[in-house]
């Protein structure tokens, strides 16, 4: 039987910086959920791109945003602009970035375990 668990995000089990962002990461006993504070001027692809080494964001994300706006344009050329109280799905493969002057804040119940870690 699972056991119910608590956790918050001011005592985050692993803090990941990239240039321009912030992930606090928690992790439950199957889900590994994470913080994005992505500053304005972030963009994927110049800021955890260099740390992974991937092409693309090569992790998925199923993602509730609480402020700030992320471009998202796919692989295959599809883009969306995700705003505060949506709640989306991002499959792997794909570049985003921050949209206007405010910071970015989303919380992913997905991609956590994988997100901007460095390349081995």
């Amino acid at each position: 039987m699972a056991k119910m668990e608590r956790k918050t995000f001011d005592t985050p089990a692993e803090t990941r910086t990239v240039e321009k962002g912030k992930i606090d990461v928690v992790k439950l006993a199957e889900v590994t959920v994470m913080r994005m504070r992505l500053e304005p001027g972030w963009v994927w692809s110049e800021c955890v791109k260099p740390v992974v080494g991937t092409a693309s964001c090569r992790v998925g994300h199923l993602m509730y945003v609480i402020s700030g706006r992320m471009g998202v344009l796919m692989d295959d050329g599809s883009e969306v602009e995700f705003r505060p109280g949506d709640v989306g799905v991002i499959p792997a493969g794909h570049d985003a970035w921050i949209i206007g002057d405010e910071a970015f804040v989303g919380i992913d119940f997905q991609g956590g375990a994988d997100y901007a870690k460095p390349k081995e």
